[in-house]
């Protein structure tokens, strides 16, 4: 059995559909998603914020290679890792909204605590 989740995705798309999800959510705070996307972009962004928390060229270059602009690996460093630096995990809100107009998805927002 997997570890993660599918998402009905080739690897190539799934990998790049989350590094988006948790690029964006770091960048405007909060995304509205599916809820199984929610869930799987959460444990990056946790993983993100952790390395941020860290702060040594190691982790920066490490958080470079995963998000898509380079202007949000800045604030994460600068801003929003440092707001995290007492909190020991549980950066990131799942809030269920309910089945998705055309499809009947679950949807849920995801934001940063």
């Amino acid at each position: 059995m997997a570890m993660y989740r599918k998402l009905g995705m080739v690897s190539s798309h799934r990998k790049a559909v989350l590094r988006n999800l948790a690029t964006d959510i770091l960048k405007h705070g909060r995304v509205t998603t599916t809820e199984t996307r929610a869930k799987e972009a959460r444990r990056m962004v946790e993983k993100m914020i952790t390395l941020g928390k860290r702060g040594d060229l190691h982790a920066r270059r490490q958080v470079m290679a995963y998000m898509m602009d380079e202007t949000v690996v800045k604030t994460l460093f600068d801003e929003i890792a440092p707001k995290y630096s007492e909190r020991k995990g549980g950066y990131t809100r799942i809030m269920k909204l309910g089945p998705r107009r055309g499809d009947g998805a679950p949807m849920a927002i995801i934001e940063l605590v």
